[in-house]
């Protein structure tokens, strides 16, 4: 194969494919025939709930577990019977796992002398390497002199130091306070995107997911629910899971009275409703039909939607940037819903007992099957 050839191969071949993969624990399947291709230079995140399967599938795309099925390829390359050390892969966990009794620099430093780098050759590049975590001037000191998020930082540039192919992140903000694990978050996604080294992050955390990553895959059961870009995760969920899962999503019971074009007319408590629908219902099904509690809206007077309700609110929660109501709608059988009201355009200063119109248009309503 000539150079022009074997260029083209490499910018066409993903960076990891994971083909049908389970791992099964005692009889039960913790990851079930798990698949997805992970172009180069292109930021994943795992996402699901505890005992979803994530963090395995991540451990074997390591090599700290052998698949019970499947494949695993990096860069077109067969890896499951590969140890961990023979991978190009460079990891950061919850658990640091910094030397204390080394300096910054020096943690830095050592996946180099592990792998033989000429000597002369190290420290330049871990200088780039805490300048670009800008850590320059923290070289010299030890673990315990850092903050939490200056240790990251170094456990960041320890694991790209060497040039890896692939970056594992396993939920290494997990453990920061919100206000600093939300700033880490931007920090990740600007190394990132700054070396363009390919990266696969393991978390639970929604808004981490959404903020930094090229594509998100929610897990739940052991199974891949979804896998798109983070505006099609949140706005077009595969499945009731994953509207659930991801945002703060009402559900209102019904039964499919009619489908065609992608919309779906359902009965709910007595009232036609009208949502979207991402596969074709038949008449008479079991449905959820799902809204996002920042589409559903306290409304004023002569306001116009697709569908509307009287409600008494029963909850109030300020959150600063928002209100956050709970109403009840006997409409629609005693449903309570939750409303987000962020410029406190229509709620005003409503509180607990107050008599509301809610309302919402029928694009937000999105309809699954039970």
């Amino acid at each position: 194969m000539d150079d022009t050839a074997r260029r083209s191969e490499t910018s066409t071949q993903a960076a990891v494919q994971v083909q049908d993969v389970s791992m099964v624990f005692d009889g039960t399947p913790a990851v079930d025939a798990a698949s997805f291709d992970l172009a180069h230079g292109r930021f994943l995140t795992i996402l699901g709930p505890s005992g979803s399967g994530k963090t395995t599938l991540l451990r074997m795309i390591a090599g700290f577990q052998t698949p019970t099925a499947g494949e695993i390829f990096i860069k077109g390359t067969p890896v499951s019977t590969t140890p961990p050390h023979k991978r190009s892969i460079g990891m950061v966990f919850q658990k640091l796992a910094l030397f204390p009794h080394m300096t910054a620099a020096e943690n830095v430093a050592y996946p180099l002398k592990m792998r033989r780098f000429a000597p002369a050759d190290i420290p330049g590049r871990v200088k780039r390497y805490l300048e670009l975590v800008q850590l320059g001037p923290y070289a010299d000191r030890r673990i315990h002199q850092l903050s939490g998020g200056q240790q990251q930082r170094v456990a960041i540039a320890r694991a790209l130091v060497f040039e890896p192919d692939l970056l594992l992140l396993d939920e290494p903000l997990a453990a920061l306070d919100r206000k600093l694990r939300e700033e880490m978050q931007l920090e990740f996604r600007r190394i990132q995107q700054e070396l363009g080294v390919t990266t696969i992050n393991v978390t639970h955390d929604q808004r981490e997911a959404l903020v930094v990553s090229d594509e998100v895959i929610v897990m739940d059961d052991g199974r891949i629910q979804q896998m798109a870009s983070p505006t099609t995760t949140y706005g077009e969920p595969a499945n009731r899971f994953v509207a659930n899962f991801i945002g703060v999503t009402n559900f209102l019971p019904g039964e499919v009275i009619g489908a065609e074009s992608g919309r779906a007319r359902v009965r709910v408590a007595g009232h036609e409703l009208e949502g979207r629908v991402a596969e074709p219902l038949a008449a008479g099904t079991q449905v959820d039909c799902a809204l996002r509690a920042e589409h559903a809206r306290i409304l004023g007077e002569a306001e116009a939607v697709s569908f509307s309700a009287d409600a008494v609110i029963t909850e109030s929660i300020f959150e600063g940037d928002r209100t956050v109501y709970s109403v009840v709608a006997q409409a629609l059988g005693g449903a309570q819903i939750r409303v987000f009201d962020t410029l406190h355009a229509g709620a005003g200063n409503k509180g607990i007992g107050d008599a509301v119109r809610i309302g919402w248009d029928s694009r937000h309503l999105m309809v699954f099957p039970r």
